[in-house]
């Protein structure tokens, strides 16, 4: 082979290997974008499947808390009522006793009135209940009547809603946190799939949809309240 054709392939090996570099260097920086983006993708998934399992434990929490609440209501209310019941009975029974003249028996009736029933039955006194035709029927008819273990009751139902309603947010917070998950696990799939592929341009378009979904998932998830 003469010297002038030696020289042309050599030429021709140095411009292949001045050309080579270039698209090299491009793979390059593509596979650290994408090495990037699998890095923020799988911290991002992480925390998102960290958060649906806290809100799954605080809706547990308030269910349970309300269920209790519920619970200690109905037992509170139960004794309100009996309570009540109680002191309607006593009333009856002073009342038979005043009507007989028996002020012994009557104080007797009187003393075993509840703290609460007794302020309004003084109350009820004060309207001259046996002369005066308006007055109320009963005390626990007067304003100054209160059950406090009826009122107890109300407030711990009260407590129980809110705490159901808090468990119910805590479940959809957990709901909306698992979504984002899988649309994290969705850009992360598809930038697995993007390294799979040998041609440029189509390795680029995966990784262009990873990253938009990747972007949506992860606003979704800064916006969401986090425990």
């Amino acid at each position: 082979m003469s010297e002038g054709h030696n020289v042309e392939a050599a030429h021709q090996l140095s411009e292949r290997h001045d050309a080579d570099p270039s698209p090299g260097r491009s793979i390059e920086i593509l596979e650290i974008f994408e090495v990037v983006l699998l890095a923020i993708v799988a911290v991002a998934t992480a925390w998102s499947g960290y958060q649906a399992a806290q809100w799954d434990g605080h809706q547990a929490f308030e269910y349970g808390t309300a269920s209790r609440l519920h619970a200690q209501a109905n037992q509170v209310a139960t004794l309100g009522g009996q309570q009540r019941l109680l002191d309607v009975s006593t009333f009856n029974t002073w009342i038979q006793a005043h009507e007989e003249g028996n002020d012994t028996l009557a104080d007797l009736y009187v003393k075993r009135f509840s703290p609460e029933y007794l302020v309004a039955f003084k109350a009820w006194l004060k309207t001259h209940p046996f002369t005066n035709p308006n007055a109320p029927a009963g005390p626990i008819f007067m304003p100054e009547y209160h059950n406090a273990k009826t009122e107890l009751a109300a407030k711990l139902d009260e407590h129980g809603s809110e705490a159901f309603d808090e468990g119910t947010e805590a479940r959809d917070n957990a709901d909306r946190y698992v979504r984002q998950t899988v649309l994290l696990a969705t850009a992360l799939f598809l930038i697995a799939i993007a390294q799979r592929f040998r041609v440029r341009g189509v390795r680029i378009a995966a990784g262009i949809l990873a990253v938009v979904l990747m972007l949506y998932a992860v606003a979704g998830v800064v916006s969401l309240p986090r425990l």
